[in-house]
């Protein structure tokens, strides 16, 4: 009975945001908030579905947080089409590098000082809340690869590095806590969980996105082999580079990140805007035909395989949203409400963010509306979630757990509710004005 409840609530959902997704997109309301509504209803609160609890379910809800953010950095590393030469570059580099620390270091000594978590602890929550998220942050990030947007570019950018970047203050709150071994003056975690687990995700996520791509090129090209199951494509190429930077004791989330942008700067090397063009018409036929004549097509085919890679993983993106923001709404009901310190939310969201983009964009060429849009829209979401449960399973426990749960948990359901009305009119009023100003 349980499963045809699920069933019915679940294909309901579905439809309804099938049906109702254009509507959506014009009111001041995001697809999460209704997903976290969801998640309220099968908890204990009132329909009794789920049961789930942070401490006690860890290693489950690490799990799907993890999936549903490689697909969601992958999706955005497949959309960023620029060289990296590209000027643009500079802003989500700047944000994932400068901005993140400066917010890490912040919200350690506003936890210390005023929270009175111990160092470690305080470290540690500042690096599960400073990363923005790359999953529940689409309305701001860039709609297709034509999109030259700095705002858009900084965004999507930054939510695909610094889910990376941030792992080494996770690995230095435990170190600090006693729970993750630091070496002699903090050599180990420096040389390994910073410079070498960084630079390795990044060298290996790069060097197996253009492998990859490069092979199902010359299969498609030489010799018409290795058409279709694109998607089998996008998910083999996660797991490939996930699975390898892991083993190499490397930040898998950076190489996901990085083989998705590697992929997408072979297909711009090897073919041009006509291309993509002519690839976004071909998928969008009935027929396979047309299809897979383009696959095979010398010029167009690597614009046919990014795309076609991109097509899936945008799908099944949406649907890891779902899954993790209904799990989300279902852990509310057992969170120690007590420890939640709602001023700890307003200082993050609206003095500790603009104030470290704000820092950290010094001089790199954004105007004054987008550093606010950008200081504004540092959501956080899954990411958060995925380094909570980190925690929680490589030793943080007792009443510090509860109180680390609490605190992120606050804060990801304000920044749900707070940017999911605010993206709509605020996106609306900046894309007008860059209409004006190029019109």
């Amino acid at each position: 009975m349980e499963f045809a409840i699920w069933s019915v609530l679940v294909g309901l959902l579905l439809v309804l945001m099938a049906l109702g997704s254009t509507v959506l997109k014009r009111l001041p309301l995001s697809t999460a908030m209704l997903y976290l509504l969801v998640g309220l209803a099968v908890s204990p609160l009132l329909l009794h579905l789920v049961a789930l609890e942070p401490r006690l379910d860890a290693h489950l809800l690490e799990r799907i947080a993890e999936v549903v953010v490689l697909l969601s950095l992958f999706t955005s590393g497949l959309k960023l089409s620029s060289g990296l030469r590209d000027k643009r570059w500079a802003l989500p580099v700047r944000l994932a590098v400068n901005s993140m620390v400066l917010t890490v270091l912040l919200i350690a000594v506003a936890a210390w000082m005023f929270l009175g978590l111990p160092f470690g602890a305080a470290v540690l929550l500042g690096a599960i809340l400073a990363p923005t998220d790359p999953v529940l942050a689409s309305e701001v990030q860039v709609h297709d690869v034509g999109d030259r947007d700095k705002l858009r570019f900084a965004l999507t950018g930054e939510g695909g590095l610094n889910d990376g970047i941030a792992f080494p203050f996770v690995m230095l709150g435990l170190g600090l806590m006693g729970l993750h071994e630091m070496g002699a003056f903090e050599w180990r975690w420096f040389a390994l969980d910073v410079v070498w687990a960084t630079t390795a995700g990044l060298g290996v996520g790069w060097a197996l996105g253009l492998a990859v791509g490069r092979l199902v090129l010359y299969l498609r090209r030489q010799h018409q082999e290795a058409i279709g199951l694109d998607d089998f494509l996008a998910l083999g190429l996660i797991a490939l580079s996930y699975g390898c930077a892991l083993l190499l004791h490397a930040y898998g989330f950076l190489a996901v990140f990085a083989a998705g942008v590697a992929l997408r700067r072979l297909e711009q090397r090897q073919s041009g805007d006509a291309s993509l063009k002519k690839a976004e018409e071909a998928l969008a036929l009935p027929h396979r035909s047309a299809a897979e004549a383009l696959a095979v097509d010398p010029q167009h085919a690597p614009a046919f395989m990014a795309q076609a890679v991109l097509g899936f993983n945008e799908q099944a993106e949406r649907i890891g949203e779902v899954a993790i923001v209904i799990t989300l709404g279902a852990l509310l009901w057992s969170v120690q409400w007590q420890y939640a310190a709602w001023w700890f939310v307003a200082l993050l969201l609206l003095v500790i963010r603009p104030v470290a983009v704000n820092i950290g964009l010094a001089a790199a060429g954004a105007t004054r509306s987008q550093r606010l849009l950008i200081g504004w829209f540092g959501i956080r979401g899954v990411g958060s979630l995925y380094y909570l449960m980190y925690a929680l399973n490589h030793g943080v426990s007792g009443e510090l757990a509860d109180r680390l749960v609490t605190l992120t948990l606050s804060v990801v359901v304000v920044s749900i509710i707070v940017h999911g009305i605010s993206v709509t009119p605020l996106m609306s009023a900046y894309e007008r004005r860059m209409q004006r100003q190029h019109g």
